[in-house]
């Protein structure tokens, strides 16, 4: 008997999945464990295998097509079988795409307003005020300002309209609205030299399943989370020295940000209210640390995790970072590599950025944004001196974490990355 194989749910934030790959065709016998698709996710290209035996008798999304998680992906069955009444008992329960109640939405909204068209033109007739004679006063002031209507003034101004060119038949020569819809360019501006763009004037792209999800997920959380930022200047002159130190005694390396993760996650262990998560009803304070290391992607940002960061070395801390790093790129991160996060961090000093402020990342309660470590002069011993100083912003969601459990965490934090040694004891 003909199987239906639906849409499966691989992420925990997945709506839809985009064919990226049949590995089957309609007409090939499929055995339990065959690779069937590949599907793309809103954080990966995940093979999908399948769990029952049968020949492939339909495929319900192409290649390249998006669908909602449970809508029907194939139908497994025996050769010649009839899947017509399956294929519709199954597309019954289908759910339709987001795209699709947004259309009925429009066209139900088009349709009532197209009821109403009749009865606002007859209001509009019976209401319709005496034309105004022309009035041939200036439409300029005595310090030369062009008196018009705000509305007039924003037609104009998206109608491309020279709002001193258009003569007002308003009070005292006022522009308004009538005046710019009824405009016409004289034959002098029209003779007026065109400029066009080389080439199109703009180029769309379809929005890609992992930017529709960061999208959602941080608008979620900017505009349900009462964020507050806390941040602090950081010396990093002995971090420097340390890192020389210990790239010089082993084969690898290790960056600034490897450094950064190990305090952090050290910092977390002795502040544990801003190693916690807002549950609605609870509020949940993690015994673990997994730091989240967002990771920039054409399409996006992935957040991978560094599980129990507190316990690992340097070393280890740069080999998961560079090996997620690779994976993201190659859109071969699994589920477990971005689940679990605790805490986050994000880091933009690579590309030259002093100080920015970080959306929280669900459920995270906060969210650490890392600057470029810079010269700046600075004041020892009563001399003016240059230094090397390093900006952290700290964004907190204000229902778990208070000003100053804040303050405290970046408190040790700093006192962490401006004494290495203690960290690596």
């Amino acid at each position: 008997m003909a199987e239906v194989v639906r849409m499966p749910k691989l992420s925990d934030t997945m709506t839809d999945g985009v064919v990226a790959e049949w590995h089957k065709k309609v007409g090939d016998t499929v055995e339990a464990g065959d690779l069937l698709a590949e599907i793309e996710t809103d954080k990966a290209t995940m093979e999908f295998e399948s769990f029952q035996d049968g020949v492939l008798l339909h495929i319900g999304v192409e290649k390249g097509a998006s669908a909602p998680v449970d809508s029907v992906l194939a139908i497994l069955g025996e050769e010649g079988e009839d899947i017509d009444k399956v294929l519709a008992e199954a597309e019954k329960d289908t759910p339709k795409p987001e795209s699709d109640h947004k259309e009925e939405e429009k066209e139900s909204e088009e349709s009532a307003a197209k009821e109403a068209e009749p009865k606002k033109q007859e209001e509009a007739k019976d209401s319709k005020p005496a034309p105004q004679p022309k009035s041939e006063a200036s439409n300029t002031t005595a310090e030369g300002r062009v008196k018009a209507s705000p509305l007039a003034r924003k037609l104009a101004e998206e109608k491309g309209i020279d709002i001193q060119a258009v003569s007002g038949s308003g009070d005292g020569g006022r522009i308004v609205k009538r005046d710019i819809e009824n405009y016409k360019p004289s034959a002098a501006s029209a003779a007026a030299p065109q400029f066009a763009a080389e080439g199109p004037e703009y180029t769309e792209e379809p929005v890609s399943q992992m930017r529709k999800t960061i999208a959602r997920r941080l608008a979620e959380s900017k505009f349900s989370a009462p964020h507050f930022y806390l941040n602090i200047d950081v010396d990093m002159e002995n971090a420097m020295a340390a890192r020389v130190q210990i790239n010089n005694s082993i084969e690898g390396k290790v960056s600034f940000n490897d450094l950064v993760i190990k305090a952090t996650a050290l910092a977390l262990k002795k502040n544990p209210a801003v190693n916690s998560s807002w549950l609605e009803d609870k509020i949940r304070y993690n015994n673990v640390v997994n730091i989240g290391v967002a990771v920039a992607v054409p399409e996006g940002l992935l957040v991978p995790v560094v599980r129990n960061a507190n316990f690992k070395s340097l070393t280890q801390i740069n080999g998961e970072v560079k090996e997620f790093a690779q994976k993201a790129k190659d859109k071969k991160l699994q589920p477990a590599d971005w689940e679990g996060n605790t805490f986050t961090i994000s880091n933009l000093g690579m590309f030259g950025i002093d100080d920015f402020t970080a959306i929280i990342n669900p459920p995270d309660s906060c969210i650490l944004a890392v600057g470029g470590i810079r010269d700046t002069p600075v004041v020892k011993d009563g001399q003016v001196v240059p230094g090397k100083r390093m900006k952290l912003t700290l964004s907190c969601d204000h229902r778990v974490v208070d000003g100053a459990t804040g303050a405290q965490f970046l408190q040790d934090l700093k006192t962490l990355l401006e004494n290495p040694v203690s960290m690596l004891a």
